[in-house]
């Protein structure tokens, strides 16, 4: 029986040990904190994600715990008017094989986690960070910070964007830090008035700013996220910021969204961080998954979701269990995801460039071709990302 070692225990991780689990595998899960567990607020699942989730066996679980919404909405920060609406509904759903929803973090994380501690064939372990790996012919060897050797014919990195494992495997630094800012809260729906509440993932796309938000927590929480183009030049993450200062970020708001960004409370700032598209990330039996490989900004709402597909497709790859078939294999994962991810990558730089945060005649051309869109072609538009189509096991 194969052994695979998989450095990080977040979402990206969890999701590899089930897939590789379910075809045999045994795997070891190496999580740096004290804990398994996942922090943050709303993440966003499109029909690609629920097509990995139902491969591992997880897809209603996490169903049970979605907001399964109705459109996405562009709107003029500034002025309030609606520019585009992409309905989500019946011909999205039954074009695309499942619904789009929004979650919070922990609701899809918990699931994955589940089914980790059900399965005899994974073993979790948190305090151990790995701070480099060796490999030979036929075994890879992951050394954590406290000296222990983990040894398995296969280390996959899922160790995030700032991944240990990839600094030795193509060492290109640091991520590239977007000069952007996201602030982020979440507040009972109790505290929205009826009037501001709707079913959808709404963006104020605004002059260098954006905001989104939407419900999570079974419709039971509001999850705000506004971004600045600040032109910030150092990551930060979760800091407590003040209200005030984020209420003084949006200048122009349009009075309904303005209302909404009062909404907020105990806000947390981030700088959005990123990487530039890279061939290849694996070598040997050692490969990167998820953000240790392809990280992205959140514009595209997508890297959790191609963190799934990676997991899915590593899978189906090292299914049969061939020790010595291991380093073609990631080769061919490799090869089989740089594509799709380096699109969804440069996708989402792009999101943030010509479509949330243009500002004078930019911003006016957004809107104008935007609004010219039917349904139709909006759905066309995201069907390479949302279906999933040509990703294998989905």
């Amino acid at each position: 029986m194969s052994k695979t070692i998989v450095a990080g225990g977040g979402i990206g991780g969890l999701a590899t040990a089930v897939s590789l689990a379910a075809r045999g595998h045994r795997v070891t899960v190496l999580e740096r904190r004290d804990e398994f567990s996942e922090y943050g607020a709303g993440i966003q699942l499109g029909p690609n994600a629920f097509h990995a989730l139902d491969s591992l066996g997880i897809g209603d679980a996490v169903r049970d715990r979605a907001v399964f919404i109705d459109a996405l909405q562009l709107m003029d920060g500034t002025t309030g008017d609606r520019v585009a609406r992409l309905p989500l509904t019946e011909t999205y759903r039954a074009r695309f094989g499942n619904p789009y929803a929004v979650v919070r973090r922990a609701d899809l994380y918990e699931p994955l986690l589940d089914a980790c501690r059900a399965s005899d064939l994974i073993e979790l372990r948190t305090g151990s960070a790995v701070v480099r790996y060796e490999q030979d012919h036929t075994h890879a060897h992951a050394v954590a910070a406290d000296g222990i050797r983990h040894t398995g014919t296969a280390l996959i990195g899922a160790d995030g964007i700032r991944s240990t494992i990839r600094q030795q495997l193509i060492g290109d630094g640091e991520p590239r830090v977007s000069g952007h800012t996201i602030y982020r809260s979440v507040i009972p729906m109790e505290k929205v008035p009826q009037e501001l509440r709707t079913n959808s993932v709404t963006l104020w796309a605004g002059p260098r700013w954006h905001f989104v938000h939407y419900a999570i927590d079974g419709g039971a929480s509001l999850n705000l996220a506004a971004t600045r183009d600040d032109a910030a030049t150092e990551a930060i993450a979760a800091v407590p910021t003040p209200r005030d200062h984020v209420l003084g970020e949006f200048p122009g708001m349009s009075e309904r969204a303005r209302a909404l960004l009062e909404l907020g409370e105990e806000w947390r700032a981030w700088v959005l961080c990123d990487r530039d598209p890279v061939r290849d990330w694996s070598y040997g039996r050692v490969a990167l998954l998820g953000d240790a490989a392809h990280p992205m900004l959140q514009y595209a709402a997508q890297g959790a979701c191609m963190a799934l597909e990676d997991a899915v497709v590593l899978g189906h790859l090292l299914e049969d269990g061939d020790a010595d078939a291991v380093p073609q294999r990631l080769e061919k994962y490799t090869a089989e995801r740089r594509e799709r991810t380096a699109k969804t990558q440069c996708v989402a730089r792009e999101l943030g460039r010509r479509i949330y945060h243009p500002e004078g005649e930019g911003a006016l051309a957004r809107n104008a071709a935007l609004s010219a869109m039917s349904d139709a072609e909006l759905h066309d538009t995201v069907a390479w990302l949302h279906g999933g189509q040509g990703v294998r096991g989905l």
